[in-house]
């Protein structure tokens, strides 16, 4: 994503300091969440990670007063997961956290699907549609 000129922030990648703090990872993960225009959360395994659902409502709840943000899209990648959870009816992603994703987005099963999704944004926003 960051060769094709994407901004990326992923927790994961941040230095941590020592002791690592609730405080802390709130206050940066918050701030990177709130500066962002869209929302690319991995849906993987036995459930949605509570940080990501945390990150999907934040993100929601700016886009009701922020028309900069253009949306979310929720990736599930695992075929597992995806046929446990039966893509139609939502079975195994939190309605409530599903429901946030396709307000403003969409919840896909492949890489390709999201990343045009997230390629259009990217071109609204460079042409301020």
């Amino acid at each position: 994503m960051r060769s094709e000129g994407f901004e990326v922030f992923v927790p994961h990648e941040i230095p941590l300091p020592d002791p690592v703090t609730a405080e802390f990872i709130f206050a940066v993960d918050s701030k990177e969440v709130m500066s962002s225009n869209a929302v690319l959360a991995l849906l993987d395994g036995p459930m949605v990670d509570d940080g990501t659902a945390s990150e999907i409502g934040i993100f929601w709840a700016a886009m009701q007063s922020d028309p900069s943000k253009k949306g979310i899209v929720g990736l599930v990648t695992d075929t597992r997961v995806i046929r446990d959870r039966n893509m139609i009816d939502g079975k195994g992603i939190n309605l409530f956290v599903r429901g946030c994703i396709e307000d403003v987005g969409q919840v896909v099963d492949k890489f390709d699907k999201a990343i045009e999704i997230l390629r259009t944004w990217k071109s609204e926003i460079e042409n301020k549609i």
